[in-house]
């Protein structure tokens, strides 16, 4: 099982919400002198669309070479195009990822902006209105959505780099042979150089050589662990693999939490409810967050390991979409996100074994077969690889 190669020297910082990360992100394009890499699942038309939107415009007609991705899918069709047209006039060169599904159903999940070489941003926020779903912008929230994200600089901003490049020429015109090279590219990166500096690590899902990095990242992550597990994401259905980690984690007597986001998606909401029992059979602890949008995929573990980044716990993240993730080992990081994730547990709900005493039969039917269904879906889409 590969490693998380940590690269030492780095500042990452926490980014909380779109308060925190919006006026980062354009900050840090504002002040591109040659290149800036941008990707993202969702554009929204917005007023925050348009406040990022300026800042790569104006980036390009000062000169700077602006490389674009957005999703299709996640963008949606005639917002992609309309926003494909207007950039392009402004200098930025735009790629629109997997249109009409033309090379299969994996979409990029990713989030990321590496701006000169020197600073990178990744996370989980999209480029959408904190204050309205991501699923339809005309929906308002109670509370501004709750997500992260991270800037980092030092040496691993070069590997973030490399991936934003070579996403960028993987959806470009290719031959064969340039696209074998691409993929036989294997980047070396320096291991570990000292133990007292900020350690970080670059972790990506794509269905080339790193089919499983990201659950691998977790599973070995969980193995280590002696005293807490806090994991929070909006899409709660990980394989038959995942799931075990945590009952056996939670059964050595470590204090597994799982904070999860809930009244999204009807069926995404019964895939996870058909976990429950099992989980707090083996003594996780399950914590439903209501109060506003849960889009955070962040977990913390012990003192200092701690993630950041796009990939949900979910067959479509871990088994199919391309995602991308920070690895942080650091312990002031550590804490910083830790706080954030138990004052997210306060305002939560949670879920006793009890309560499901009192859930009908048709219900907890409904569950099974949500769940069948899931995993069916998932199988075909990932070609069995959802276990």
């Amino acid at each position: 099982m590969r490693h998380v190669d940590f690269l030492a020297d780095n500042e990452v910082k926490l980014l909380h919400c779109g308060t925190d990360y919006f006026p980062a992100l354009v900050e840090a394009i504002e002040a591109a002198q040659y290149e800036v890499y941008f990707e993202t699942y969702i554009f929204a038309e917005d007023e925050t669309g348009r406040r990022v939107l300026s800042a790569l415009k104006g980036a390009a007609q000062r000169g700077v070479v602006v490389r674009m991705i957005t999703d299709w899918f996640g963008t949606g069709h005639k917002p992609a195009n309309r926003l494909q047209a207007e950039v392009t006039a402004a200098g930025v060169e735009h790629r629109i990822f997997n249109p009409w599904f033309r090379r299969g159903v994996t979409r990029t999940h990713r989030k990321i902006c590496v701006v000169d070489g020197q600073v990178a941003l990744v996370g989980g926020i999209n480029i959408n209105d904190d204050m309205f779903t991501d699923y339809d912008h005309s929906i308002a929230l109670a509370a501004p959505r709750w997500d992260f994200a991270v800037a980092v600089r030092g040496p691993l901003v070069e590997s973030i780099h490399s991936e934003a490049e070579t996403q960028w020429k993987r959806l470009g015109h290719m031959t064969i042979v340039k696209r074998l090279t691409l993929f036989n590219e294997v980047r070396k990166l320096n291991k570990i150089a000292r133990q007292s500096t900020m350690q970080a690590g670059f972790v990506v899902r794509d269905n080339l050589r790193n089919r499983r990095t990201i659950q691998r990242a977790y599973l070995q992550a969980l193995g280590r662990a002696r005293k807490s597990v806090l994991l929070a994401n909006p899409y709660f259905a990980p394989g038959r693999k995942f799931r075990h980690a945590l009952a056996a984690t939670a059964q050595r007597g470590v204090e597994v939490v799982l904070l999860i986001g809930v009244g999204e998606i009807w069926l995404q909401d019964a895939v996870a409810h058909s976990f429950y029992p099992k989980l707090l059979e083996a003594g996780v602890k399950v914590v439903e967050y209501r109060k506003t949008q849960l889009h955070a995929k962040v977990a913390v573990i012990d003192d200092d390991w701690a993630t950041v980044g796009s990939s949900n716990v979910d067959g479509l993240s871990l088994f199919l979409n391309q995602e991308a993730n920070v690895v942080i080992k650091d312990a002031a990081f550590a804490r910083s996100l830790r706080q954030h994730i138990e004052d997210a547990i306060a305002d939560g709900v949670v879920i006793h074994p009890q309560d499901f005493e009192h859930i009908g039969r048709f219900r907890r039917f409904g569950y099974e077969v949500a769940y069948i269904v899931y995993r069916t879906l998932m199988r075909i889409f990932a070609v069995g690889k959802y276990t």
